[in-house]
């Protein structure tokens, strides 16, 4: 018997998403590129904290504040119908406001968030110089965003860093503290071979994993068909459009710098007109030729 996945909340789909998956999860750096992965038939997609941050031009140190992640949240989960899965840093402080955190995140259409065991500050995933809280502190947290949600299905995911700082072990000790805290998900950090990937999953069965392929980093380059074998039921690629956004706009502005002209960018921009169907503009001038009962 199918259903309308539409009618279910947030969390309710990208669940829905992962059981169906292995699901290939997008970083969209802003509300338009989560429109268009919706179109090109992606089932759920990704907001990064180190997008976020890069893109407002600091470095993903915890800097940007709760209400500059869930803003962003806010307008990319209302451009597009999929569920949005959110980078959440460390809940933006202790236990109590991890509540805060949750509470706001889910209000603000948000099917789901990941918490991460760093302590303050903290670093990107894949940098050395990391610190971690101990399993006990980071347990409480994820028991207090568990108590917080209003809708059961939103998602909270426990992401462990600790693997890069005391070992494979400890991060896998850590998961399944986490997992009998009542995360719904374990996101570990910085695996460095897909040996340690098909560890770490075997060792936890049925348990539902995230893996992470941001570029550049520690960990091998692996296809979400090769993931899914293993048992992963999500693989991340959280900054990989943006990084190539960022290359195209170096490019851009170098070639417009040195000739004065941007002609030579034509053929690989998008074009007003797909852009304008993008957006719905017809749509938006329709309705309102509409409201005013197309006398306009």
């Amino acid at each position: 018997m199918s259903f309308d996945t539409n009618s279910l909340s947030p969390g309710a789909r990208l669940r829905a998403a992962w059981m169906s998956g292995p699901l290939t999860l997008p970083g969209v750096f802003n509300p338009l590129v989560a429109k268009m992965a919706e179109r090109l038939g992606f089932s759920a997609v990704y907001l990064s904290g180190g997008a976020l941050s890069a893109g407002s031009g600091v470095p993903d140190i915890g800097l940007l504040t709760l209400t500059e992640f869930t803003q962003a949240a806010q307008l990319t989960a209302q451009a597009t119908t999929l569920p949005l899965l959110c980078d959440a840093d460390t809940g933006f402080g202790e236990s109590l406001n991890v509540e805060r955190t949750v509470r706001m995140f889910e209000a603000a259409g948000a099917a789901g968030i990941h918490l991460e065991d760093q302590e303050m500050p903290k670093r990107c995933g894949h940098l050395s110089g990391k610190s971690v809280v101990s399993a006990e502190v980071m347990a409480a947290k994820i028991r207090a965003a568990v108590a917080a949600k209003r809708d059961k299905d939103f998602v909270i995911m426990a992401r462990t860093d600790a693997k890069a700082v005391n070992g494979f072990d400890d991060a896998l000790d850590r998961a399944k503290r986490y997992l009998d805290a009542g995360a719904d998900a374990i996101f570990p950090e910085a695996m460095e071979s897909r040996d340690e990937f098909e560890r770490f999953a075997k060792a936890l069965p049925g348990a539902v994993l995230l893996a992470n392929m941001t570029e550049f980093g520690k960990s091998p380059y692996l296809d979400v068909k090769t993931f899914g074998e293993m048992g992963y039921r999500l693989v991340l690629f959280p900054l990989t459009a943006f990084r190539v956004a960022m290359k195209a706009a170096e490019d851009t502005l170098r070639d417009l710098m040195q000739s004065g002209t941007q002609t030579g960018s034509l053929p690989k921009m998008q074009t007003r007109s797909e852009l304008y169907d993008l957006l719905g503009y017809t749509g938006y001038e329709a309705r309102d030729r509409a409201y005013f009962g197309g006398r306009q």
